[in-house]
């Protein structure tokens, strides 16, 4: 008996229907049997094991119609076939399917505001990929995915129409044509409900804004659902960081015009009553410490309720906990309301729960970096007490190396043991290659360059290697360098230096002359602290002093004394601290350096120092405080005068802006700035948003004073000989790196300085 003779005009998945929901007549009509034989037809690419595997009978099996319902679902459910049915000849079960097509290539036509790899990727999700089975239903998700996409965008006029294209072997090629419209911009912001602060000072705390003169750039009068999320939660934090405990936003309207290129948006408020805390009450267990969890409470009674206080509180106590081992302790900021009288008692709860020991740590999200590279920077270890304060030290080392823009660490319970934690730490890979590029002009003299290409952690390794070129009237200058960090398992690290330099002292009589160096160097740093690190180093360089007509005086005596060429085996020694936050765009924290040089062997005898310190101040989430200050210093040994090659030099980029590069200090007889063997930069910038960015920190514009000099050995260092510049200037972290623009004037000059006001650079704080 054949059940497809019973049952052959209907659809297949109509048959699955029936025979779902009438089984017992479909059962009258096959008499169940023992399977001799099971027979698949129709195969082309599909594994006949994954056909027999999903079927809930095998040979020797005794067959009923149950269980052919049962096998249909089971491989409709599969996504691979478009149709099945099941024959039955005589004791042999012929199961029969005829696949889905497979797609070839799926394209896009007039998708611009997206790359095809972004598509591609939020397609897969919904099932439409090359090599993936076809479904028409597949591909009407896959419209509205694109359109999902389109709409985070704010263009909310897109349209996808989808062309099938069935070519050879039953593939078919799947083609989106996308027409996108124009973009959906913000016409209004509307708050209701506010009393206690103006409308205008609440919308400037949201990040998004109607159309204004900077919107081309930060993009923040485009709506997203996502955005107005974020926005309705930076209300919430305003109110409860000002004493509205129970603050909350009743509705938020989203009105789209018909031809769906402006939006108004309205927010409802209810701000609830002002609350000032009068006390602060801890309970629960806090492991004998009571006195030292009570210094770190940041709630003070009397002031108005802050939520950023309470989560501070929370964040340190649980921080606390960590430093003994205890990973999952709960804290409970349990407030107590007095509406009559507008005040609060805070009260914290605390449960350490047990004890934890990190039982396995996991690296996520490394598609380039090497495993290795991670985990040397981990400082908590496998099978060892659960630490706080090495987790996030780990965090902090693994984010500093700057490979990642994105570094965070997750910790899970280990099901059936409560005292056992496994950590995750997932990074986000960012380019690790940079290429950085300045330039200087004036007017009257010259148009200088400098770049390089910088590549910190090539193949993954951790290893960094760069090439560094400058060019200007003053100097020319070739680098090639490399770091091998941990060249020890300890983490000390090796450094080789290559570099070929020659520098023209400035000479108002033109005079062609020039030094020429040519040298390498080896280094190691030896970390002494997580943050302190010293370097010892030495290195070989020659140095010829070159002239082809008239030699300044200052050159041509120590020529005459020491000759044309100079051979030095420098020795360095030096020592670093980098507390930055970022070392590219810093917003806070402090770098300071010090290095040694000592000349002991060779042509050339001297010491020569060099200390900086750099510190960044935020004032708000927006305006940020950057001094600078460096100082060096030089002097010759072994009755031998310092080398003149060794000269430190002040004014342009890097040291007093608004004077042309290196023309500051003393000036030869004949006219030849030759620096000297002192020198002190000082420098400041502030920071503040660019008009009608918000709080945008990509785009700045600053203010910025510098002053500075240099002198040679047989002069005084001297403030009343200092010079000084002010300016504005603008700065953008443009995709290749920092650029800054400046513009000053000095405020503290003599005639005989050359002035450049206009100056950029590309890659440096200062």
């Amino acid at each position: 008996m054949r059940l497809s003779n019973f049952l052959s005009r209907f659809h297949p998945v109509a048959l699955a229907l029936a025979l779902g929901c009438a089984a017992p007549q479909v059962a009258q009509a096959v008499t169940p049997f023992q399977i001799a034989d099971i027979r698949i037809e129709g195969l082309a690419r599909t594994d006949a094991g994954s056909v027999f595997s999903a079927l809930p009978f095998r040979t020797g099996d005794n067959y009923t119609d149950e269980k052919a319902v049962v096998a249909l679902r089971a491989l409709f459910a599969s996504g691979h076939f478009k149709d099945v049915r099941i024959d039955v000849e005589g004791p042999v079960v012929v199961v029969v399917v005829q696949e889905r097509p497979i797609i070839a290539h799926v394209d896009f036509v007039g998708a611009k505001e997206f790359d095809r790899d972004t598509l591609i990727r939020s397609l897969k999700d919904v099932g439409v990929a090359d090599g993936m089975p076809f479904d028409r239903a597949q591909a009407d998700r896959a419209e509205q995915e694109i359109k999902r996409q389109y709409l985070t965008r704010s263009l909310y006029g897109a349209e996808v129409v989808t062309t099938i294209t069935p070519i050879e072997k039953n593939q078919v090629n799947v083609s989106f044509s996308v027409t996108e419209g124009g973009v959906a911009r913000i016409r209004d912001i509307h708050i209701t409900g506010n009393q206690a602060f103006s409308e205008v000072e609440l919308i400037d705390q949201l990040d998004l804004t109607p159309g204004g003169l900077m919107t081309w750039y930060t993009k923040s009068d485009r709506y997203s659902q996502t955005k107005l999320n974020a926005d309705r939660e930076t209300l919430r934090s305003f109110y409860l960081n000002r004493g509205y405990l129970e603050f909350d936003i009743a509705s938020s309207q989203v009105a789209i015009s018909p031809d769906k290129q402006d939006i108004g948006i309205t927010i409802n408020v209810k701000e609830g009553q002002h609350y000032t805390v009068t006390g602060v009450k801890l309970t629960g267990d806090y492991l004998g410490q009571d006195e030292a969890f009570g210094a770190l409470v940041s709630i003070r009674p009397g002031q108005a309720y802050r939520l950023d206080d309470v989560a501070a509180t929370i964040r340190a106590f649980n921080e606390r906990f960590g430093l003994f081992g205890y990973a999952f302790a709960r804290i409970e900021a349990l407030p107590q309301v007095d509406r009559k009288t507008g005040q609060v008692v805070m009260t914290l709860h605390a449960d350490p729960g047990r004890r934890a020991y990190v039982r396995r740590i996991q690296i996520s999200g490394n598609t380039r970096t090497r495993d290795e590279v991670i985990r040397r920077e981990v400082r908590q270890f496998e099978s060892a007490w659960y630490d706080g304060r090495r987790i996030r030290l780990s965090r902090d080392r693994i984010d500093r190396l700057g490979y990642f823009s994105q570094v965070d660490v997750e910790q899970q319970e280990v099901p059936g043991s409560p005292d056992e934690v496994d950590l995750t730490f997932t990074v986000k890979e960012k380019p690790n290659g940079s290429m950085m590029i300045g330039a200087t002009y004036s007017t009257a003299d010259h148009l200088g360059f400098n770049a390089s290409v910088r590549q910190d952690n090539i193949f993954g390794s951790g290893n960094y290697f760069g090439i560094d070129f400058n060019t200007t009237t003053a100097t020319r200058m070739l680098n090639f360098s490399s770091v091998d960090p941990y060249f020890t398992e300890d983490g000390v690290s090796r450094s080789f230096d290559m570099y070929y330099r020659t520098n023209k002292p400035i000479n108002s009589q033109g005079e062609q002359y020039k030094l020429v160096t040519i040298g390498g160097s080896v280094r190691f740093g030896v970390p002494v602290t997580e943050l302190d690190k010293v370097f010892l180093g030495g290195g070989l360089e020659r140095t010829d002093i070159l002239a082809s007509s008239a030699l300044p005086e200052y050159y041509f005596r120590y020529r005459a004394d020491y000759g044309t060429s100079s051979v030095t085996v420098p020795l360095t020694l030096g020592w670093q601290r980098d507390g930055r936050d970022n070392a590219m765009a810093p917003n806070s924290g402090t770098y300071q350096r010090v290095n040694l040089e000592l000349g002991a062997f060779g042509d050339a005898r001297y010491f020569r120092s060099n200390a900086q310190i750099q510190q960044f101040w935020p004032f708000t989430k927006t305006v940020t405080l950057g001094v600078n200050a460096e100082m060096g210093y030089g002097v010759g040994l072994m009755n031998r005068p310092y080398p003149v090659f060794k000269n430190f030099y002040a004014g342009g980029l890097g040291t007093v802006r608004s004077f042309d590069q290196n023309s500051l200090g003393p000036v030869d007889v004949t006219g030849a700035y030759i620096g000297g063997s002192r020198r002190l930069n000082l420098n400041s910038e502030l920071y503040v948003p660019f008009p009608g960015v918000g709080h945008d920190r990509s785009l700045r514009i600053f203010g910025y004073a510098d002053a500075g000099n240099v002198w040679n050995e047989t002069e005084n260092l001297q403030l009343s000989s200092l010079r000084a510049s002010v300016g504005v200037g603008l700065s953008w972290m443009s995709p290749v790196g920092p650029l800054k623009f400046s513009y000053g004037k000095p405020v503290r000059y003599f005639p005989q300085d050359k002035i450049q006001n206009f100056q950029f650079q590309m890659g440096t704080a200062f």
